[in-house]
């Protein structure tokens, strides 16, 4: 099975050391494991630790699809309603042009929100309440703009309405012992290390977004650590909905989930997920028009084919040698995965 997916592995093999220092791949097909495998240390000096499959990266903002499914499941249970607006449980909205801000905006990106801010700006204030309260970009339901900040009020939102910490929330939600914020820190060692910066050093077992660092770890747009498996999982409670398997999400949310909610001529807004719209897209030229991802900023990946009912993940800790974006990596890595698969059909 393994040899079915030589060029992905040769992809990976091939750029370890130089463009990540560890990675996991994951790719599923109708529910069921067809390659796993771990590439690599946890970081390039006498600290590394051997990379395993069940290894946890940081996640990034894959964190974002699972706060979306968190809201989604809020949102079946009647606590929320899609196109409700905000202001009754954020009422710092009030006096705001953000008081017309609705759920669905806030997962399609089209509320107006800034995308986000440099962490240095926010040393000195509250992180949550700059992202409730800093200026609009744009008028709200205008467009689509790729906000972190959005995601930090819907994390906020869940948390005040539903009367607990967003933690307790995601963590009792998924219920998987690997994937949640705040690594103890006797496991961060076992964690791949991101980049080394002038203000914390070498991060490792901690959060490498600024924003979710200052705000302890726990936001709506980023802090999960999790394995390839716990991502994985994610998207398939999507895409179970299709294709007769149990999910936790109710089956009509779960379609209008994966619905185009705003169109962006690079990547079009779904609830939470990203929706295929070109072939240099992340996933590359062969996942389906339909297919659903996300990305993170530290190097992480997922791509969900509804018509191959196929799920891949790739985790990696890209960051670790620099901010150069990675999407051509992903792109030949996942262009493998689905020539394999079609081999195979």
């Amino acid at each position: 099975m393994v040899d079915r997916f030589h060029e992905s592995d040769g992809v990976l093999r091939a750029a370890l050391g130089r463009r990540f220092t560890a990675a996991v791949a994951r790719v599923e097909r109708h529910g069921r494991v067809l390659f796993e495998r771990a590439y690599g240390e946890t970081r390039a000096d006498c600290h590394a630790r051997p990379v395993e499959i069940d290894t946890r990266f940081d996640l990034a903002s894959l964190t974002k699809i699972v706060v979306a499914t968190v809201a989604l499941d809020a949102i079946a249970r009647g606590r929320f309603d899609l196109d409700e607006t905000l202001v009754a449980t954020i009422p710092e909205w009030d006096p705001l042009p953000q008081r017309a801000i609705t759920m669905r905006m806030l997962f399609a990106h089209t509320s107006g929100m800034q995308s986000g801010a440099h962490y240095r700006a926010l040393r000195d204030r509250s992180v949550e309440e700059y992202a409730l309260t800093a200026d609009l970009h744009a008028a709200v339901g205008s467009g689509v703009l790729y906000s972190d900040l959005g995601f930090i009020a819907l994390g906020i939102a869940l948390a005040r309405r539903e009367g607990r910490s967003l933690q307790s929330l995601v963590e009792k939600f998924v219920a998987r012992p690997g994937l949640g914020y705040r690594p103890h820190r006797s496991d961060w060692g076992a964690i791949p290390a991101t980049e080394c910066d002038s203000w914390r050093g070498r991060v490792q077992g901690r959060v490498h977004d600024e924003k979710a660092y200052l705000c302890g770890g726990v936001a709506g747009h980023a802090g999960l650590f999790g394995s390839a498996a716990d991502a994985a999982w994610v998207g398939e409670q999507y895409l179970a909905t299709q294709h007769g398997r149990a999910s936790v999400l109710d089956e009509g949310l779960a379609r209008e989930a994966l619905r185009e909610q705003a169109f962006d001529p690079t990547l079009r807004r779904a609830l939470g997920w990203a929706l295929k719209t070109r072939d240099d897209n992340s996933c590359g030229p062969g996942f389906s028009r339909d297919s659903f991802g996300h990305t993170g900023f530290t190097g992480t990946c997922i791509w969900v084919d509804p018509q191959r009912d196929l799920t891949a993940v790739l985790l990696t800790n890209t960051v670790y040698f620099g901010r150069e974006d990675s999407t051509d990596l992903r792109r030949v890595f996942f262009t493998g995965v689905t020539d394999a698969v079609d081999r195979s059909a």
